[in-house]
């Protein structure tokens, strides 16, 4: 979220971010209750100030009946305290709601739009592969070689089912087993963080409240200990980012840890209910899949924080690049980029059965969007306390990382070659050939 004062300050700047970011969100309601909070704070601070004096004229009454004056002002007082306070709790309520709704101002450079049309190609890398035969899509592939059963896949888990079978399943941990490795390297901590979380965590990383079409909950989140029922609902994550930020969420983080690097693999898990009739066959959009994510909590300074960005994409390029997969970068716009983020980057990846380049990472920068929701802060070298900011990006995705290599690797004889840097993983094996 946004600090209240910023947007007392500067409204105009505000209600133009939800302008050019389509977010529905009346900013001068906001105002008017963040107003209204004040004054009925006030009002309770007055009587707190008049409770207290009244409390210690009580012993220095002159007798019985101002001693009862005395006391039946001070109910009064605190009846009065009470309405003000349950007013007062009613309106914080609808205040953060509305708090919760307020996007991040993205940078001068994000291009202005409405939709993913609007995105600008920054860079390419590579070039598409060629064919001297009719090349086959990673669905044909993985039938002809065994190691893709989606229509099993749809019997067992429903739309959007998959089984991924033999070399596809070594193929598919030798893309984490690499990415790992990498990040290791690169000094980032390793995770494997919870995938049930509790609704503060989506709440912290943004994905609540406008999200929450997009999120499972879980209908049976079990018993407690005492063998009483767990009330509070729970819910399956998309990415690790939100249980990877929430590591941090209340602490005072000393400056001289900064930055904080993270990096996640887990389980996915996403409804798509947004994405009705798109890419409805194949592995490109799933309910569930596997992802490596790398998180950066740094100090609150925009250069800082860019130039993680700019590192976090050069990772996730050099492992494109290992794999020698083409892929091109995209300028996120306003329209396209989410709520929280102040800038934002997609790669996508070259795959031949489109005929075009399919997203297979998101990197973003978050400023303190996300540190103020979690109350995650740091203190300074003056002793200020500050809230830190927060980057993301996708490290590796599969199986949409598979789905290129399958289809850009794939040879004329029906084979697939291995990428070479992948081979140590598969015990040097160097294609995956149709079983005889």
């Amino acid at each position: 979220m946004l600090d209240i004062k910023f947007i007392r300050k500067d409204p105009d700047a505000v209600k133009a971010a939800c302008r050019v970011k389509n977010v529905k969100c009346d900013i001068d309601k906001l105002l008017d209750l963040d107003e209204k909070k004040i004054k009925i704070q006030q009002e309770l601070e007055a009587i707190a100030a008049e409770k207290n004096k009244a409390s210690r004229a009580i012993p220095q009454a002159k007798d019985e009946s101002e001693r009862k004056g005395i006391i039946s002002a001070m109910q009064a007082l605190g009846d009065n305290e009470n309405n003000l306070a349950k007013k007062h709790k009613e309106l914080e309520q609808e205040y953060m709601e509305l708090m919760y709704l307020v996007p991040n101002i993205p940078s001068a450079d994000s291009p202005i739009g409405s939709s993913d049309l609007d995105n600008k190609e920054v860079s390419r890398w590579g070039e598409p592969a060629k064919f001297d035969f009719e090349p086959k899509d990673h669905i044909q592939l993985g039938k002809d070689l065994d190691i893709i059963d989606t229509e099993t896949g749809v019997n067992t888990s429903g739309f959007r089912g998959y089984y991924l079978k033999n070399e596809a399943v070594m193929l598919h941990y030798a893309i984490f087993w690499h990415a790992l490795n990498k990040m290791r390297q690169k000094g980032f901590d390793l995770f494997v963080p919870p995938t049930i979380v509790r609704e503060f965590v989506l709440l912290g990383s943004g994905h609540f409240p406008s999200g929450r079409d997009e999120v499972y909950v879980i209908g049976n989140p079990g018993k407690l200990e005492s063998g009483e029922a767990v009330k509070e609902p729970a819910y399956l994550a998309g990415t690790s980012e939100p249980s990877l930020l929430a590591y941090h969420s209340g602490e005072v983080i000393a400056e001289k840890k900064l930055p904080i690097k993270m990096c996640g693999i887990s389980q996915c898990y996403r409804s798509e209910v947004g994405s009705y009739g798109k890419d409805a066959k194949g592995l490109y959009r799933l309910h569930e899949f596997m992802k490596v994510e790398q998180v950066v909590i740094c100090k609150d300074d925009i250069e800082e924080s860019n130039k993680w960005l700019e590192e976090m994409r050069e990772i996730s390029q050099g492992i494109l690049k290992d794999l020698k997969l083409p892929h091109r970068v995209l300028a996120i716009c306003t329209g396209d980029m989410g709520s929280g983020k102040y800038k934002m980057y997609d790669i996508e990846t070259w795959m031949p059965s489109r005929q075009a380049y399919g997203e297979t990472h998101s990197d973003s920068n978050l400023t303190d969007w996300q540190t103020r929701r979690l109350n995650m802060r740091y203190k300074d070298k003056e002793g200020k306390m500050r809230f830190p900011y927060a980057l993301n990006n996708t490290v590796v995705a599969s199986p949409r990382l598979l789905i290129a290599i399958l289809e850009n690797y794939q040879q004329k004889d029906g084979s697939v070659a291995v990428p070479e840097v992948l081979q140590p993983y598969l015990g040097g094996q160097k294609k995956i050939e149709p079983k005889k």
